[in-house]
């Protein structure tokens, strides 16, 4: 029967408590939301929502082709331009999605003949990215400069160290200083995503790379999302003008993909511009993160302390992570839960995130709903 094996592994999942299911969710939710990526709280400002109004009204429902034919308006480069210069980096490339900038820019800088030095804690697009690409991989220990410098001394070729900023099953952040001293050493370049430090870390929300002093350097390539932070959606891919114009001509994600849809370039152009006059959305971000763990320790859990907005909260299984989340969403509360294969140590857990937005009424309603639904 055809598809017959798709059976066996559904049952195979059912075993093993790891069934993922689909759960759409009204406009008007009831539950305080610990689960999105909204760092910043900006997905449903006014300011955001009008923004991308305002773009479907001038540049309609879509872009209308990829970005080589007609799907580059003046809104895309507008956008570009501004991300460039607030990251601190020369130019900028704006993607249909996060998942499509990190596999543009693995592919497009890790070609056949090259090395690409991969973190063991990596998000899964850069690790696609890693197994599209046609250089060769090797994968090292999380957070680990040292293993990947002695990698790369192996390697006479051209070569790539790829890293998330923040790590996003725990939030702890990787060392880039230090990696991008073992990538010198060795005539290496830096790769890194920072969706989970940008509007969160460095001055007023600029990012990981900024805060790190990597900002603008002619050998480190960064990508972001747009769909957390800034509260929109698609992805960037910034650093060296001539890196962005290779990505123009060789990245297949950039070159085959429809363009961002200008109504989701408005919102995040809002919301970039929105971060710049209240900068201290960043340092709110932290402040909720640090406060969540501090309570959430302070009950007997065990949460790792947050590097960015992400605090995790280690589950005993799978099963009991699912029906813990679960109990949390009954009681009001809607939580991520990472299970295997999401999370690469497969320790499930319960992901918070720390919402500029929150109040202190509500992380100590979210904590308290945590500890009393705890298995």
């Amino acid at each position: 029967m055809a598809f017959g094996w798709i059976d066996e592994q559904a049952e195979a999942r059912r075993r093993a408590g790891l069934v993922r299911t689909l759960r759409p969710r009204p406009a008007d939710s009831p539950l305080l939301d610990l689960a999105s990526n909204d760092y910043l709280g900006l997905a449903h400002h006014p300011e955001v929502v009008e923004g991308a109004a305002g773009a479907a009204r001038t540049w309609g429902g879509g872009s209308t082709g990829s970005r080589l034919v007609t799907g580059t308006t003046e809104l895309h480069t507008e956008l570009e331009r501004e991300l460039a210069d607030f990251c601190g980096f020369e130019a900028a490339l704006v993607f249909s999605s996060g998942y499509a900038a990190n596999l543009a820019a693995v592919t497009a800088l890790g070609p056949h003949g090259s090395l690409i030095v991969s973190d063991a804690g990596n998000h899964a697009s850069l690790i696609d990215g890693c197994r599209l690409a046609r250089g060769t991989t090797q994968v090292v220990g999380h957070a680990d400069p040292e293993a990947a410098g002695k990698v790369l001394g192996t390697h006479p070729g051209p070569a790539i160290v790829v890293s998330d900023t923040v790590f996003s099953v725990d939030g702890d952040a990787a060392p880039l200083a230090a990696l991008a001293e073992a990538c010198r050493e060795h005539g290496a370049g830096l790769v890194v995503d920072d969706a989970h430090g940008l509007g969160v870390l460095g001055d007023g929300g600029r990012g990981a790379p900024y805060a790190a002093g990597l900002a603008g350097a002619g050998d480190v390539v960064v990508t972001a999302t747009l769909s957390k932070s800034l509260g929109s959606q698609g992805g960037v891919v910034l650093g060296p003008a001539r890196v962005i114009a290779h990505l123009v001509n060789a990245a297949r994600t950039f070159i085959f993909d429809t363009g961002l849809a200008p109504a989701a370039a408005g919102a995040a152009l809002a919301a970039l511009r929105l971060l710049r006059r209240e900068p201290s959305r960043a340092e709110r971000a932290r402040t909720v993160a640090a406060e969540l763990h501090a309570r959430l320790t302070a009950a007997g859990l065990e949460a790792v302390r947050p590097d960015a907005a992400v605090v995790s909260v280690r589950a005993p299984s799978p099963e009991q992570a699912v029906r813990w989340a679960a109990d949390c969403r009954t009681a009001g509360l809607a939580v991520g839960c990472f299970r295997p294969p999401s999370v690469p140590d497969g320790i499930s857990r319960l992901r918070l995130t720390a919402r500029a937005d929150l109040s202190g009424a509500e992380i100590e309603r979210a904590v308290r709903v945590i500890r009393e639904a705890r298995p």
